[in-house]
């Protein structure tokens, strides 16, 4: 059974193709720049990368070309593209739907009704969507939400202290994100440990950032709340907000409740915060030279992580593992070694040099800690993969 795996964005498609027997990548690719006169290309297949200009105005268009490449009888690694079995989707918030599901009508509008919440991701995903299922209805199409791992958290961490009725009628709780990468490290931290009954804490930290504690498996919080814009700072995007502060900045700049949340959403996090840059390589090397902004975001951010890791701890009792994941979490040096500092009374001790040293998946802790520190690459599209070929042979 092969599964495309794909990864949208308002103007983009990326792509990896599964062979689900094995597990194997069979190829990779995408399109960016879709609707413009000349959109870019590419596929990877067998280590061979090709590259090429189109004119791609929808998504649909974008899969159809992903197919052709795919089904190319020189270059290509299927026969026709009924071999691929379904698209999955790692969709992220469907409110009154969680966990994988099939993409039905019923489920593109409970996405639509999220979609003021997760402003960048259910618009693009939901209008792609619709559109594949019009012009490409031969293929299943499935949809597998971040949400779905935190459906574990306890109500006592997924409930907001608003009245009751809001959480049933309007689904305003902590629903948490990230949950193919957070599933994904929990089950390759139990395969690299040995053991199933861990307590993990895993930070997946890049463009967006989110922990979470983990016991046994299963999600048991989650740093991000209603929406992807909320806990720790993100790159462009602001994090925990108090929103009796909204009400007060629409009365001074005379600006809307829309324009104010859509900046904080596009201009605040890292980017905000030091002035400089949302990539955290750029705000090190301003703070680096001085720069007292970007030396501010870094402390912000790191005092974040250190919050929630802390929280983490009380709430597991403890850990048996640390997981650092996503482009920060993989080769951020600095940030681990800050995130980790003074840690030695809770059993957390880095090895300054293994961590200096690290590429790609590494235990970076000292000998004597016990606590062990890791960086995992993640796997979000295996997981989505994995989900969806359960989802069609009847075991989600």
């Amino acid at each position: 059974m092969n599964i495309l795996v794909a990864n949208l964005g308002s103007t983009s498609f990326k792509y990896r193709l599964f062979d689900m027997t094995s597990e194997k990548q069979l190829a990779r690719g995408g399109t960016e720049r879709i609707g413009s006169p000349e959109s870019k290309c590419f596929v990877e297949i067998g280590g061979k990368r090709r590259e090429q200009t189109a004119q791609v105005p929808d998504h649909a268009v974008a899969v159809r070309m992903c197919l052709d490449q795919l089904t190319d009888p020189n270059e290509g690694c299927l026969r026709h593209p009924g071999e691929v079995a379904a698209i999955g989707f790692k969709a992220v918030h469907g409110g009154r739907y969680s966990g994988v599901q099939r993409v039905t009508l019923e489920v593109l509008t409970a996405m639509d009704e999220m979609a003021k919440v997760a402003p960048a991701h259910n618009p693009p995903y939901v209008k792609a969507m619709r559109l594949l299922a019009e012009k490409l209805p031969e293929i299943p199409l499935v949809a597998a939400f971040e949400t779905g791992f935190h459906q574990t958290i306890p109500d006592r961490n997924k409930f907001y202290a608003v009245p009751f009725d809001w959480a049933e009628k309007f689904s305003l709780k902590r629903w948490g994100f990230h949950g193919a990468s957070h599933r994904y490290l929990a089950g390759r931290c139990a395969e690299l440990v040995g053991r199933q009954d861990l307590r993990v804490i895993t930070c997946h930290l890049g463009g967006s950032n989110s922990l979470c504690a983990i016991r046994n498996g299963e999600s048991q919080a989650n740093s991000l709340g209603m929406s992807p814009q909320t806990g720790l700072l993100h790159n462009n995007r602001v994090g925990d907000f108090d929103p009796f502060a909204l009400p007060m900045l629409m009365e001074r700049t005379g600006r809307s409740a829309e324009s104010l949340l859509e900046e904080m959403a596009s201009k605040g996090g890292l980017l905000g915060l030091s002035g400089v840059s949302e990539d955290v390589r750029d705000v090190e090397a301003a703070a680096a030279a001085g720069n007292a902004r970007a030396r501010l975001a870094l402390d912000v951010f790191v005092a974040g992580i250190r919050h929630y890791l802390g929280a983490y701890l009380v709430e597991l009792g403890g850990c048996d593992v640390i997981a650092f994941a996503g482009g920060i979490g993989e080769n951020g040096v600095n940030t681990r070694a800050s995130v980790c500092a003074g840690l030695e009374a809770f059993g957390i001790k880095l090895d300054p040099a293994k961590n200096a040293a690290a590429k790609g998946e590494s235990r970076i802790s000292a000998d004597d800690s016990q606590v062990q520190i890791w960086i995992v690459p993640t796997n979000e599209e295996i997981v989505v993969a994995r989900q969806s070929r359960d989802l069609l042979q009847g075991k989600s």
